[in-house]
């Protein structure tokens, strides 16, 4: 983990997206976050220590979801497959794969073998939860990403500065070429994430906060930036992020290799999209943080320093 040391930063953007504003002068306490993104052979160690079970690898409460059949209530993921042209939608490029699973990714017969160092996906957001509960920790905030994102360049447009991502020597695992139907793959990972840790760190020596795979924040989710919330912000509560009975979601942070400038364009710090609980996805993974208050108390991560002093 890295130790980021608490600061004001300015949190949003004059929106490239509607829900990225109003730019807002938001302050947050120092933590110690993860360096890079869970990786499969983290998650292992979690499920072989408890024995726990994913929700991609539970069929579904037939209460929550009245409308399906007793087939459709299997276990299963949401699995990005592409499509021939941006025309074909969401539900074109997307498929729900029975069996995928953070061991099955793509579903039956995809595998994380060999793996290890891959960010784990198909994580939805309880399972997230439940991995950095066992560590003692917890799930960033909304704007406690974004600052670590940031590495310190307040108001930068991506993680390294202003300047787009440089096609010689990629800064990011995002899609190059027309979404959703070619990936030119000029970074080295054709429409598939990357080992963690392969692009450049930022300047507070984290890796992977702009594109690879997106990841779990605890905020829900709500179409803008709240202006009223300046220190420790933690997002709406549930009661008015969403009216009843209508999805329930988290922000997500940092894009992923599906990002592309055609289309996505959010593996930049200020871009945030809502992530559906109920599921995992073969793009989606999280990283965990211990808020140094919370350190002191149980004395796992005390230590004082600055921004980017490391602990294991």
């Amino acid at each position: 983990m890295v130790l980021i040391e608490g600061g004001a930063f300015l949190q949003g953007a004059k929106p490239a997206r509607r829900e990225e504003g109003p730019p807002r002068r938001t302050t947050v306490g120092s933590f110690w976050i993860d360096r890079t993104e869970v990786t499969n052979d983290d998650f292992a160690r979690f499920v072989a220590a408890t024995g726990y079970v994913t929700l991609a690898e539970r069929p579904l409460d037939p209460r929550a979801y009245p409308g399906l059949s007793g087939d459709q209530l299997k276990p299963s993921a949401i699995v990005f497959v592409g499509a021939e042209n941006i025309d074909a939608g969401p539900g074109g490029w997307w498929r729900v794969v029975q069996g995928a699973d953070w061991r099955h990714p793509h579903g039956p017969g995809s595998s994380i073998e060999g793996k290890g160092a891959w960010p784990v996906v198909q994580i939805a957001y309880d399972d997230a939860l439940a991995y950095a509960r066992w560590l003692g920790r917890d799930l960033p905030t909304e704007a406690e990403w974004e600052y670590a994102a940031r590495g310190g360049l307040d108001d930068a447009a991506y993680t390294w500065g202003d300047a787009p991502i440089d096609a010689r020597a990629p800064q990011a695992n995002t899609w190059q070429g027309p979404f959703p139907a070619v990936d030119a793959g000029g970074d080295g990972y054709k429409a598939q994430a990357a080992p963690v840790g392969c692009f450049p760190a930022n300047g507070y020596g984290l890796r992977d906060m702009a594109g690879n795979v997106w990841e779990w924040t605890r905020d829900w989710y709500a179409p803008n930036l709240d202006p009223s919330e300046t220190r420790d912000p933690v997002g709406p509560p549930a009661r008015t992020a969403f009216a009843p009975g209508e999805e329930r979601r988290r922000v997500i942070k940092g894009g992923s290799y599906l990002c592309a400038d055609n289309f996505c364009f959010r593996y930049r710090p200020s871009a945030r999209e809502a992530g559906p609980t109920d599921t995992g996805s073969d793009h989606v993974g999280f990283r965990t943080v211990l808020r140094v208050a919370d350190a002191a108390g149980g004395g796992r991560a005390g230590a004082a320093g600055q921004s980017g002093s490391t602990m294991r």
